[in-house]
């Protein structure tokens, strides 16, 4: 087939609130001539179909899931906010209400004056009926679905003990199952709705409209999607704001937490970046817009929180896998139990088969299902909410499991952004020439050094001469022609290479590596013309921060950067016991990741998400600090910290540490609940209302504890322990 007709369709998939509507989905599709892939996102209620419209068209899709008992509506690619359900569906919710009051009619309609039950009488019956038919209006198109598939899942196992119980004459006993089931589908939706509103929430944190300046200063009230890169909005006092930009005129205090989790108000002025969704608190301030609506720091979290769901944890493969081979096993363990006493022992068949319906009720795994999901949503959701942006509950597992760190120096355990502290020029070179040299090579650089000196050199109007030529040589400095002559700027191994390192420049540079110092030898063609030394200072909370991860149970951590080892040592030591591995290039940072992971298995790097990209790739999970390059952190990282609070860190151990708890707790007291009833299922010492009830009871009880992750998060929002 020609790739080239294939085309993406969006559809909003009403009914689809768990995992195994999703799997039902794709069995259903995946196979249908011109569909080509699918993918789903439980969170959005959405499933995107690539297609090829000249042999499938969207209403023909559309058919096909409403044969699943589900609904599908085209989303319009307009809808920027692309609103989703965040409350119960209505219909479901009235059915089950109408459901139960069927089925107390019913059993008033049991009772004679006296109180004494007799037989169920036709107006009896005719409610019970009713009240199956209203909770049974929205399971009985899945169940059908399912079985003709031969696809076994709750809503063909609980079809099955419903219709069981009726024809034992277990009037009360079929209508409970039905309505409690309803109750226990209510509880599930609910579950994902909690977690809807969460992402829904971030989608109302940007306004819709924008205030733009004309070229005639005039002002003009636009769509957040119809401002253009590069136009300039007005933003007041106590308003959000609408798009990443810089400010270009005014100053004022912001309020970052929606984005990064920061509790405190940052200061903004000319040049600063904002971004949408943050608050602007004081002043009036006038901004150019960077970005458009699509492509802001909030859409991007907004994008990865909504794909994370799709990225399935250890717990939730093993949940999936075991559910797979728990329910047929129940299932055939209910047909033995129904066959085999009445065919062997000649046991009445009506009591077997009844036992068989117990056993088929407990067999639905609905509350182990939905156990994981939930907790991974929540954890996911409340991290978020923390200023941690974690791209998937295989990631948010994995930290609580790691004992070892791997972290970066240069813009991680120091601010990135360092400063020059001192000229040497050596003997026959003044200072002057000296910056001018240095200048004219770094001004075409990026690099946060070669940015301190040109500033260094800017504050006393230095003016370099042009540079030609200018080559950067990764991890070691640059090199360019000046004034006619090749012209070197670097760390020591540069001028080694360069065959310019003297015995002089050599007990400069030496002595002042080993006092917490960046040191930049200059040099050209004949001969070390000098040295500058630069100092990037150590974040305030770092040693706390270290102190911390230490007492978590982090066993080792490393530090990894290319300065030298004096400079290493005398930084892991301010931190307190940090192993320290100076000297390193970017192929060197991975190959010490690669170690690490082969002799300890999980592994976590912590870098700024830019230059060390390769490690964060190598290591078990990869950490960016948000803040110094969002962009960036975003794409590279398993997961970002949105502002450069290192406290995240332990934070974020601990937060994975009680996911992992929760988690476990949900998986034994799902598995613990079945095999209680499984035990008393087989001497009949558990009927069917008891066994679906115990269902819903669990299925509530691994929700509510999955849910506390969202309200016990919420007490860290600084980024400090909680």
């Amino acid at each position: 087939m020609n790739q080239s007709t294939n085309k993406p369709l969006e559809l909003r998939i009403h009914g689809m609130d768990c995992p195994d509507e999703i799997a039902e989905l794709r069995e259903c599709l995946s196979d249908v001539y011109g569909i080509n892939d699918l993918s789903f996102n439980l969170m959005q209620a959405t499933m995107t179909v690539e297609h090829d419209p000249a042999q499938i068209g969207a209403n023909e899709i559309i058919r096909r899931v409403a044969a699943t008992g589900m609904a599908a509506s085209v989303v319009e690619q307009s809808d920027r906010q692309r609103r989703i359900e965040t409350a119960l569906p209505r219909g479901p919710r009235w059915m089950a209400i109408l459901s139960g009051v069927g089925m107390a009619v019913g059993l008033a309609l049991s009772f004679v004056p006296a109180g004494k039950v007799h037989h169920t009488t036709w107006p009896a019956a005719l409610a019970y009926v009713l009240s199956i038919a209203a909770a049974w209006r929205y399971v009985l198109p899945k169940a059908w679905s399912s079985l003709r598939r031969l696809r076994l899942d709750m809503n063909v196992l609980m079809t099955v003990a419903v219709i069981g119980a009726v024809g034992l004459g277990e009037w009360l006993e079929g209508a409970a199952v039905a309505v409690l089931f309803a109750i226990s589908h209510l509880l599930e939706t609910w579950s994902v709705t909690r977690a809807r509103r969460a992402i829904q929430s971030l989608m109302e944190l940007s306004p819709e409209r924008a205030l733009v300046l004309q070229e005639d200063g005039s002002e003009r009230e636009l769509a957040v999607e119809d401002v253009q890169v590069g136009s300039r909005i007005v933003v007041r006092p106590g308003e959000k704001f609408p798009l990443d930009g810089d400010v270009v005129e005014g100053a004022t205090s912001v309020n970052q937490a929606p984005i990064t989790g920061e509790s405190a108000p940052v200061d903004k002025s000319p040049g600063d970046e904002v971004f949408a969704g943050t608050v602007n608190q004081d002043g009036a301030v006038t901004v150019k817009i960077t970005k458009a609506a699509g492509n802001t720091v909030l859409a991007g979290v907004i994008r990865l929180v909504e794909q994370a769901q799709s990225r399935r944890s250890r717990s939730e493969q093993f949940v999936e896998t075991f559910a797979q081979y728990y329910t047929p096993a129940v299932v055939v363990g209910a047909v033995l139990l129904c066959v085999v006493p009445p065919l062997i022992f000649g046991a009445a068949w009506s009591v077997w088969f009844y036992r068989a319906l117990v056993l088929l009720v407990i067999a639905c795994p609905c509350a182990l299902v939905i156990s994981t999901p939930v907790s991974i949503v929540s954890g996911l959701a409340a991290a978020a909410r923390n200023g941690v942006l974690i791209k998937g509950g295989e990631y948010l597992e994995a930290v609580g499991r790691t004992r070892i760190i791997a972290i970066d120096k240069t813009g991680t355990l120091t601010h990135g952004k360092p400063i020059v502290q001192k000229v040497i020029p050596l003997e026959g070179v003044k200072e002057s020439e000296l910056l001018k040299l240095a200048t004219a090579i770094e001004q075409r650089s990026e690099h946060a050094i070669a940015k301190a000196i040109v500033k260094y050199s800017n504050e006393r109007e230095i003016s370099p001469p042009p540079c030609h030529d200018y080559q950067a040589i990764r991890g070691k400095g640059a090199q360019a022609t000046v004034d006619g002559t090749r012209h070197f700027l670097g760390n020591h191994r540069l001028l080694e290479e360069k065959d310019v390192c003297t015995d002089e420049i050599h007990r400069v540079m030496t002595e002042h590596e080993d006092c917490n110092h960046t040191v930049v030898g200059v040099a050209s063609e004949e001969r070390p013309l000098g040295v500058i030394l630069l100092a990037d200072g150590l974040r305030e909370e770092a040693p706390e921060a270290i102190k911390s991860l230490r007492r978590d149970g982090i066993e080792r951590i490393i530090m990894l950067t290319g300065d030298n080892k004096g400079t290493a040592e005398a930084i892991a030591k301010e931190c307190g016991g940090i192993e320290p591995r100076g000297e390193l290039l970017p192929a060197d940072k991975v190959e010490a990741v690669e170690a690490l992971r082969e002799s300890h298995e999980h592994i976590l790097m912590v870098g700024d998400g830019i230059n060390d990209a390769p490690a964060l790739a190598a290591a078990s999970v990869g950490i960016a600090m948000g803040a110094g390059g969002t962009d960036a952190a975003l794409e590279t990282a398993d997961i970002a910290l949105m502002t450069d609070d290192l406290r995240k860190l332990p934070w974020l151990l601990r937060h994975s540490r009680r996911t992992r708890g929760v988690i476990k707790q949900n998986i034994a007291l799902s598995l613990g609940i079945k095999t209680i009833f499984l035990v008393l299922a087989i001497p009949g010492l558990a009927n069917l209302w008891m066994a679906i009830a115990a269902d819903m009871g669990a299925s509530l009880l691994v929700v509510l504890n999955g849910l506390r992750l969202i309200r016990s998060a919420g007490k860290s929002e600084s980024g400090r322990p909680a």
